[in-house]
């Protein structure tokens, strides 16, 4: 499977102080530590961190990188999105392959 999700604190938080304005980079650069720490295959953009792998690991790492947030604020907001297909893997490129093919025979 592969899962997207975006993690993040709101409200006051637990025992760290607020820095640059609001920002909640500190807190997301803990939940990507773990994910990085995981050793599956992951990649990180600007919004979502994807993770590539079986169901109860990728859920084991969520959770971890949820609860590695925790103190950053009073609530922790979770999205996520996930593609479960049985059978593959690597798909985090494979999708991203066939799109980049998919798009240059269009243009033909």
């Amino acid at each position: 499977m592969i899962l997207a999700f975006s993690v993040a604190p709101s409200g006051p938080a637990t025992g760290r102080p607020e820095r640059d304005g609001g920002s909640v980079s500190d807190a997301v650069a803990e939940a990507v530590k773990i994910v990085r720490e995981s050793g599956l295959p992951h990649r990180t953009s600007s919004m979502f961190t994807e993770i590539e792998g079986e169901w109860d690991e990728v859920f084991d790492v969520v959770k971890r990188a949820t609860e590695a947030v925790l103190p950053f604020g009073s609530r922790v907001s979770l999205v996520m999105k996930a593609d479960i297909r049985p059978g593959f893997e690597g798909e985090m490129d494979g999708k991203l392959e066939r799109l980049e093919k998919a798009i240059e025979e269009s243009g033909e």
